[in-house]
């Protein structure tokens, strides 16, 4: 484990390490954390990173996960949520399958963690990329906000569903007219091509 004291340092630790998984607080001095984020976002870096910070209020939180972070905690926090939030990350960014799923033009490559829209790459956080890989690995089926939390979050979470909802519409954001993902009324989304 690495630890920097202000943004500056812990976006030149970042480059320099190339960790697992960044735990980033929003109110470091001298550059704040989704100022960290989004530099390292802008360069490519995908780290999965989780913010910590004492805003518990819901644009904050959205604006966090819109800037590319992968999960967010609020302080105060017990060590062990923290250390559940990580091992969640990192358990979604090493499950990998071997053949490439395929759905109309998107191509998942679980290995490489690459996807591809008709032949051409598209980044994507380790959230985005997981969330994705879930629905379309499972064509048609259709997930409630709150079993997409279980199962690509690693965790549940009372009135967490808005997480979900800011990740598919970066989704389909992205992967434009591509995009697969199915909003279900009432219960979640499903990946189909209709």
């Amino acid at each position: 484990m690495q630890v920097a004291t202000d943004g500056p340092a812990a976006l030149d630790l970042a480059r320099a390490v190339h960790p697992i998984a960044i735990l980033l607080d929003v109110g470091l001095p001298g550059m704040d954390g989704t100022e960290v984020c989004r530099a390292l976002r802008s360069e490519g870096n995908w780290t999965p990173i989780i913010f910590c910070t004492a805003r518990d209020d819901e644009v904050d939180r959205i604006l966090g996960l819109e800037l590319g972070a992968d999960d967010y905690v609020t302080k105060p926090f017990s060590p062990r949520e923290v250390l559940a939030r990580v091992k969640a990350v990192l358990r979604r960014t090493e499950r990998v399958g071997e053949e490439p799923l395929v759905m109309g033009a998107i191509e998942i490559d679980e290995m490489r963690r690459q996807v591809h829209v008709a032949g051409e790459p598209v980044a994507l956080t380790a959230t985005e990329f997981d969330l994705l890989a879930r629905l379309v690995s499972h064509p048609g089926r259709v997930f409630s906000r709150e079993q997409l939390l279980a199962e690509v979050w690693g965790y549940s979470a009372a009135g967490g569903s808005r997480t979900v909802d800011v990740h598919i519409a970066q989704l389909r954001a992205k992967l434009n007219d591509a995009s697969p993902i199915r909003t279900v009324r009432g219960v979640g989304y499903a990946a189909d091509l209709a």
